[in-house]
């Protein structure tokens, strides 16, 4: 039976990399994002669904799992993929754009897991992904929102971990420490292999799905050979 995969916060980088993976796999692909421009590229090369959706707005999440129950029904594997960076010292930051960028980063998160695990729960199977980062570890100095936003997404799939595994839903939190190649100036590969390459970290989540439940993860770190700890 054809598997499918929902990857919210589609984009160029990661989120292609993890279409066109799953597509590589026989999975049908739903995408969805505030703005379809950055995923026109890999919605066109995979044949994937676009579903515009904001990931913190409570009715947008909603209206996208119920755009979905009628077309590919409840996804087999679904990735979270939004964040939002605000930088600065927290005397300066602005508390209108922090409580914004903390809703991205964490309760998005939340809202699309509610939304999947009740239909999965409904089936008895499925994955649902997160994408961290270092910053969910251990806090930076002028990086406290994404801080919050990141530690809140990690203590949400562990807590989930522990309350969905046991029934069959498997959890799965990435935390990427290091920089991923893109088609920023800074960001190519110079033959180093000094960032993490989308690609490498797609065919882990991949690896990662596909886990016999009696070995189940909920967590891998995944940086660059040379990144230091």
């Amino acid at each position: 039976m054809t598997q499918s995969v929902l990857i919210v916060g589609a984009g160029s980088g990661l989120s292609a990399s993890l279409a066109r993976r799953c597509k590589a796999d026989g999975m049908t692909v739903a995408l969805a994002a505030r703005d379809g421009t950055k995923a026109a590229d890999v919605v066109a090369e995979t044949g994937a669904t676009f579903h515009t959706c904001e990931a913190s707005d409570i009715e947008s999440v909603t209206t996208l799992f119920t755009e979905l129950d009628n077309s590919i029904g409840t996804p087999d594997l679904v990735v979270y993929n939004p964040s939002a960076r605000l930088r600065g010292p927290i005397t300066e930051l602005d508390p209108a754009a922090t409580r914004e960028a903390i809703e991205v980063t964490c309760f998005g998160a939340f809202l699309v897991a509610q939304q999947a695990a009740r239909r999965m729960l409904e089936r008895g199977s499925g994955s649902i992904f997160f994408t961290g980062a270092s910053a969910g570890v251990k806090g930076f100095a002028n990086s406290s929102v994404f801080a919050m936003g990141k530690f809140g997404l990690r203590g949400l799939a562990q807590a989930l971990a522990r309350e969905l595994q046991p029934q069959n839903i498997h959890i799965g939190h990435f935390v990427i420490d290091g920089g991923i190649r893109s088609d920023r100036a800074d960001r190519q590969d110079d033959g180093t292999d000094r960032m993490l390459d989308p690609d490498a970290i797609a065919e882990t989540y991949l690896q990662f799905h596909n886990q016999h439940r009696s070995a189940w993860g909920w967590e891998i770190e995944l940086r660059p050979w040379g990144e230091r700890f």
